[in-house]
């Protein structure tokens, strides 16, 4: 009797054994079996396997551990950077302190050559104005020779040998977080730091040599430097666009339209779907109900909402959204990037690390590069009024034959890196191509100063011998 109870009992452990992998096997074959899966075989590798994504250009996912060891390398040749900066040392409340980072008695700026030292900038759609944080780093991390990273632009000591002055005030995190009073005060941080950094510029030998131009100021989220913006006009700014600028403040001649940090997952070159992969036509997941110009996405909404092949609806960071919003892109031909509040809106990057050819919907626009990128090879632009014309755009998207949007979904997977924000920076990543576009204007303001002033300089040199 014992041995028929251990032959029952081995029996059925045996059967379900054979049951779970037949189970697991069946799963597996459910997502990934032949053209006709119910989902693509790219968007399941996108989904399944490649997990490791979203934590590749935050330096305090992967990046934080202490097995994390990069092997040291020559420091950047400041004569050798395409652009020379000089960083004030401003208190750290106006920079890392406000992401909570506390360093020793006198330390103004934590150790970048020590991943697990730096602090981390919140996730969410806070991420998509983090400018500041990534080019900081960046700048810090030139006098570090345990980072390798591009060299186009270093911190030098000596004003007088830089092209340009780097104000280190986090004001898109500072309007996040802090641009509400608390307590019984009259004033929030935020302003009180406006305030102050005001004032310390207008004291500053650097300022007053040029009257601030060459100065370069962060304010990329639109509501950031409510305050100061009015008094630093004359600054280079780095913005989003400038749909909440007078154009005496800020204009495409002086200032730098940076990229927003995309939060959808990046998805690599090599598994990315396809035509055939992709089964949604059109996509846009947002905020439909908006101010200003933005009223164009409501009119578009109920142009497009009950057409065949198209996800219109409306969306949100919370609730998974992000991550519905990774997988809806990854699944779309054509992600529409229509104008909100401002002209811009993250939705533009998303798509273009989704590889979704985007259709930009926004007449007043300003893009990141575009005096060195030509949209035109991986982007859409349809203007406002015939986007609103019934059939417009439908017609015009479903016009479109397969070889000319795999051109495009090519030039998308090329351009790609340029969107990218690391930590360290990269040549071609989003850190270098904004040194770039900063280098470019400062050869402009040079330029324009040394014609100006050619009669007072000569009498200067001739007057020193």
């Amino acid at each position: 009797m014992p041995e028929k109870r251990v032959f029952s009992s081995r029996l059925l452990s045996c059967l379900i054994a054979i049951s779970m992998f037949f189970l697991i096997l069946s799963c597996s074959l459910l997502f990934r079996i032949g053209d006709n899966a119910f989902v693509p075989r790219s968007i399941y590798k996108l989904i399944v396997v490649d997990q490791s994504i979203e934590s590749r250009s935050n330096p305090c996912n992967d990046l934080c551990s202490e097995s994390k060891q990069l092997k040291p390398v020559a420091s950047c040749d400041p004569d050798q950077a395409v652009l020379k900066v000089f960083m004030y040392d401003l208190p750290p409340e106006f920079h890392f302190g406000l992401l909570g980072w506390t360093g020793k008695p006198n330390q103004i700026w934590p150790n970048v050559g020590n991943f697990s030292e730096i602090p981390k900038y919140p996730g969410g759609l806070n991420l998509q104005h983090s400018i500041e944080y990534w080019l900081t780093l960046d700048l810090l991390s030139s006098l570090t020779t345990s980072v390798p990273r591009s060299c186009t632009a270093v911190l030098v000591h000596n004003s007088s040998q830089a092209d340009i002055v780097f104000v280190p005030f986090f004001s898109s995190l500072s309007y996040n977080r802090h641009s509400k009073v608390e307590g019984t005060g009259e004033k929030s941080t935020n302003d009180i730091l406006q305030e102050r950094l005001v004032e310390y510029l207008n004291g500053q030998d650097e300022w007053k040599r040029f009257g601030g131009k060459d100065h370069l100021i962060m304010a990329h989220h639109p509501n950031s430097m409510l305050i100061a913006r009015w008094k630093l006009g004359s600054a280079m700014f780095v913005l989003a666009d400038f749909g909440r600028y007078s154009d005496q403040i800020a204009n495409i001649d002086k200032d730098v339209i940076a990229p927003y940090r995309h939060v959808v997952r990046t998805i690599d070159a090599s598994n990315s779907p396809s035509f055939e992969q992709r089964p949604i036509l059109v996509y846009f997941q947002g905020a439909i109900y908006r101010k200003d110009g933005g009223v164009i996405r409501q009119e578009l909404y109920y142009l497009l909402k009950d057409e065949k092949d198209v996800h219109f609806t409306f969306g949100s960071a919370g609730g998974g959204g992000i991550r519905k919003a990774s997988t809806g892109m990854a699944a779309s031909k054509f992600c529409l990037n229509i104008a909100g509040d401002t002209p811009s809106s993250n939705r533009l990057f998303d798509a273009i690390v989704s590889h979704c050819v985007p259709v930009i919907i926004s007449d007043e626009i300003e893009l990141p590069y575009e005096d060195v990128l030509d949209y035109s090879k991986f982007s859409i632009f349809v203007p406002a009024s015939d986007a609103c014309k019934k059939g417009y755009l439908m017609n015009l998207l479903r016009g479109i034959k397969r070889e000319k949007w795999t051109e495009m979904w090519e030039n998308l997977k090329q351009i790609a890196p340029h969107f990218e924000y690391e930590y360290p920076s990269r040549p071609g990543d989003a850190v270098d191509m904004i040194w770039k576009m900063v280098s470019r204007k400062v050869s402009t303001l040079h330029y324009k100063a040394r014609r100006k002033n050619r009669y007072n300089m000569s009498l200067q040199f001739l007057n020193s011998r």
